[in-house]
């Protein structure tokens, strides 16, 4: 990475950790305007962040598909939901496209199934709660989100941490549809969650992306 690149890099970073707490308080405060104003940016900030690091094109795919993804959910409404979904969906393929070629380990197929069981023991509970139109749209949704979630661990920990807190911001996009119980001011931790998430994500998948230093080598008197 160039000093340039890496001087970008800093200025992006610290941008998106201010808008994060700019949104963030937003949401605590119910100051809508700010809302509304911070969470188009947040996405395409990284997905520049992650451009300047020299992420493959996949990894700002995906960043742009959320940022539509969360543009829609923002507009509010059935029809913008199922579309947004659609957009987290694309990403979500862009990830798996990104993980695909990063592999570095197996998954043990105990870890595997786990995630299987978390799965399927999540769309069992919110079944019932779920308008009928909505059961397979979101059991589909959440089959992919796992799998891209298995996959992230699959390339490192990091990753995998980010595709769990994943799983778990859209669990509690999904337990509001299904009228659960969810904790105090729901959206700041739905977007809490997502961002860590989307954040882990881009940081592991541009880890490889960036040269380390060659070590040096001792000189050898002739």
């Amino acid at each position: 990475m160039t000093a340039a690149a890496g001087r970008a890099t800093t200025v992006l970073r610290a941008l998106l950790a201010l808008l994060t707490a700019v949104h963030l308080g937003a949401l605590l405060l119910d100051a809508t305007t700010a809302v509304h104003l911070t969470k188009p940016a947040l996405m395409p900030v990284l997905a520049v962040w992650a451009l300047a690091r020299g992420g493959p094109w996949p990894l700002p795919a995906a960043l742009l598909c959320g940022c539509g993804g969360d543009v829609l959910l923002q507009i509010g409404g059935e029809t913008a939901f199922l579309a947004g979904m659609g957009c987290f969906a694309a990403g979500h393929l862009c990830y798996l496209a990104l993980f695909a070629r990063a592999w570095r380990r197996r998954t043990a197929p105990w870890v595997a199934a786990g995630y299987g069981v978390a799965w399927l023991g999540t769309v069992a509970l919110l079944w019932p709660g779920l308008a009928a139109h909505l059961r397979l749209p979101v059991a589909g949704y959440s089959l992919l989100l796992t799998v891209m979630a298995l996959a992230a661990l699959g390339a490192g920990a990091r990753t995998g941490l980010g595709g769990a807190l994943f799983m778990l911001s859209d669990t509690l996009i999904a337990a509001g549809l299904a009228d659960w119980p969810r904790p105090p001011v729901p959206q700041f931790w739905i977007m809490a969650t997502y961002i860590a998430a989307q954040w882990l994500l881009a940081a592991g998948a541009t880890r490889e992306a960036v040269p380390r230093p060659a070590p040096e080598r001792a000189l050898v008197s002739p």
